[in-house]
């Protein structure tokens, strides 16, 4: 089957710091209008081999990548392309148990790879036959009751198995499965704006937004020059984020002036949006999902925009901003409307940011329905036809805005 019948999502696990562990990646089937999972499964050891071939270290950074297996893959040669010490082969609920998979598995894991039981059930008798082989054991908060995360949690915990709850979309389930002592947790809860009333920002932040204002307002250079030196913190941050390689530049940028004059007013904003993510994470976890979401974002509609409106330099950094400011109500913990009465945004921007209409409206749309792969499967094929992409351009634009956060993000903490 073609690469071009499959798209791509991953999903990020968390670690008990809510620092990032690892993704799962997950490959859906574009040619019905519904994802089965056993041609999710299938699709998989196509999908692995071309993006092996791309750099699988493009799609998941410094992470872990959980890949879904079942029997036919398993019993395959694909795991020839696959970095046995990144990946972890999770084994799907449906998978019949055999002799043959269970010497395979053991064999596996003889050379060095790991494996997961997704959507355990006690009950089941296959868990048993698994369980001492596994290393990762999934449990879904939204499918099994609290009762059943009680119990389950203790009983695996004993045997030394690595718990992590899936689908946990709120604060409060994520604290509950803390408690209950899992190790590591999936779903975009982080992403999810808790607002408090009353929140202040930080100095940090407010000194990013304020030399913003600067930028979008047409100061002069030395007036952003001044503001940015104001707060030495600041002006180190700039400079480090200026001078990642994801921005190309082919001699080191050492000094704020240089900065504002080489980068640019429109350059400068996009950094200066991205710092607003970075400062929360120097309190010592490097790799906040909430950086890597909101960098990821901006790139994929960015060069989803240039793909679509070639030439048209202003149309893809406004996609970009989009992208970036879509996260700044979990961000910020205030309500987007606020934000955007803050920031001054073009009305454009306003619309897709609130109401996810007009052309950043749908771009932004389909980007979210990709991060939500298993609550949107139905959504994701009409978001491409309506854009005119094919699922093989979407693939290799998502790999290079895996591969573009990954750089920035190492240079923002």
């Amino acid at each position: 089957m073609p690469v071009r019948d499959f798209y791509l999502g991953r999903q990020p696990i968390l670690d008990r710091q809510q620092g990032l562990y690892g993704y799962e990646m997950l490959f859906r089937n574009a040619a019905g209008e519904s994802a089965e999972i056993d041609n999710d499964v299938a699709a998989t050891a196509t999908v692995i081999a071309h993006t092996a071939q791309l750099g699988l270290e493009k799609v998941i950074g410094d992470a872990l990548g959980f890949l879904n297996v079942d029997a036919d893959v398993l019993m395959s040669d694909i795991f020839v392309f696959l970095p046995r010490e990144r990946v972890v082969l999770e084994i799907v609920e449906s998978m019949v148990v055999s002799q043959p998979v269970l010497e395979r598995i053991a064999d596996l894991t003889a050379h060095g790879f790991r494996f997961a039981l997704d959507d355990v059930r006690l009950d089941a008798p296959e868990v048993q036959q698994l369980l001492p082989m596994v290393e990762y054991v999934k449990l879904d908060v939204r499918a099994m009751p609290l009762s059943g995360l009680n119990a389950a949690a203790p009983l695996f915990k004993r045997d030394n198995k690595k718990l992590i709850a899936e689908k946990v979309e709120s604060r409060e389930e994520f604290e509950m499965c803390l408690g209950l002592g899992f190790d590591y947790f999936q779903g975009y809860y982080f992403a999810r704006p808790a607002v408090i009333s009353g929140r202040k920002l930080s100095p940090s932040q407010l000194a990013v937004l304020e030399l913003m204002s600067l930028v979008t307002s047409d100061a002069d250079n030395i007036d952003i020059e001044r503001a940015v030196k104001r707060d030495v913190t600041l002006a180190l941050n700039l400079l480090r984020l200026v001078n990642t390689p994801a921005i190309g530049m082919r001699h080191r940028i050492d000094s704020i002036s240089q900065a504002v004059t080489i980068l640019g007013r429109r350059q400068l904003q996009r950094w200066l949006q991205i710092m607003l993510y970075a400062e929360p994470s120097r309190g010592g976890n490097s790799m906040t999902p909430l950086l890597l979401l909101a960098t990821t974002r901006g790139r994929l509609l960015e060069l989803l925009a240039q793909r679509l409106r070639p030439g048209q330099r202003n149309v893809a950094e406004i996609a970009f901003t989009v992208g970036i400011m879509s996260l700044m109500d979990a961000l910020f913990g205030m309500p987007m409307t606020v934000i955007v009465e803050q920031i001054p945004v073009i009305d454009e921007v306003a619309h897709a940011l609130l109401r996810r209409s007009g052309f950043f409206g749908d771009l932004l749309h389909l980007a979210e329905c990709i991060e939500r792969m298993e609550e949107s499967d139905d959504q994701v094929l009409p978001a491409l036809r309506e854009l005119a992409i094919s699922s093989e351009e979407l693939i290799e634009l998502e790999v290079a805005a895996f591969e573009w956060s990954d750089k920035v993000v190492r240079y923002a903490i």
